[in-house]
């Protein structure tokens, strides 16, 4: 669905499941004139454990289909994972379109830390990437950063806000690497590199065996987006977007309901 003559172009929103909500949720309140169309390759997730060369060639050939259906201003990758790999490659292969990328917030983390003992709780793919290392190298050299790759939790996320239990037991099997004692002090922010991660904040809060900061990058993503999106006074949001697509053609009734109460249409 594209845009009809003199009506804003959508904002299309791209993950590899839902956790890229958290993003449109902020861009949205940045944005209110703006349409929203929320991609979701399900079908695909997780990305985690892609090889690489593959997930780059889906990623592209999804980009390659979703441009010329959709015709959106600006498209944001909600997803670490996937733009640390392929962001470089979109931006070559489809240049007359702006890309938001979603990166580890590694440089806020290391400027805001009083101990100097920062994680980054990840993804396996988006731990092992180089574009994460060099963040390290250009950001973060004068603190200690540990990095901790979790292959469960973005399935325990999607489960978690659909309604499914999630034990605390296996919560805290994949978080518990992220704190960390060293001569005296402790970790004092995790840095969520997973769009999913945020919506289970309030359990690792719980769960944590201090206080930390839980750095969120939603919010920061969303107003880069707002400033690259050009605001047109007098605007009217459209009536014909909001809507989620899902790559599987197939989302289930706690998607479907989920959809709904973030605005979309599935």
């Amino acid at each position: 669905m594209t845009a009809a003559p003199n009506e804003l172009k959508p904002v299309l929103v791209f993950d590899s499941g839902i956790g890229g909500l958290t993003v449109l949720r902020e861009a949205r309140v940045l944005m209110p004139e703006r349409g929203f169309i929320y991609i979701a390759d399900d079908a695909g997730f997780p990305y985690g454990g892609w090889e690489e060369q593959a997930l780059k060639e889906r990623v592209i050939g999804l980009f390659a289909k979703l441009l010329a259906e959709h015709d959106p201003e600006v498209c944001i990758i909600a997803c670490n994972t996937a733009f640390t790999l392929v962001g470089a490659d979109l931006r070559a292969a489809f240049p007359q379109m702006t890309f938001v990328g979603t990166v580890p917030a590694i440089k806020p983390a290391a400027e805001r830390t009083r101990s100097g003992l920062v994680s980054v709780l990840a993804t396996p793919g988006t731990v092992k990437r180089a574009y994460t290392r060099d963040l390290i190298q250009s950001f973060a050299q004068q603190c200690h950063v540990r990095l901790v790759g979790s292959e469960n939790l973005a399935r325990m996320a999607e489960a978690y806000i659909r309604g499914d239990t999630v034990s605390d037991e296996a919560v805290l099997s994949e978080i518990d690497q992220c704190f960390v004692e060293k001569d005296g002090s402790k970790t004092d922010i995790v840095v969520l590199a997973c769009t999913h991660y945020p919506f289970m904040a309030n359990v690792f809060r719980r769960l944590a065996p201090w206080p930390v900061d839980w750095l969120d990058p939603a919010e920061a993503i969303a107003r880069r987006a707002r400033s690259l999106v050009p605001q047109v006074a007098d605007a009217v949001h459209p009536d014909n977007f909001d809507f989620a697509v899902f790559t599987s053609g197939n989302p289930d009734f706690a998607t479907r309901r989920l959809m709904q109460g973030f605005g979309l249409k599935a």
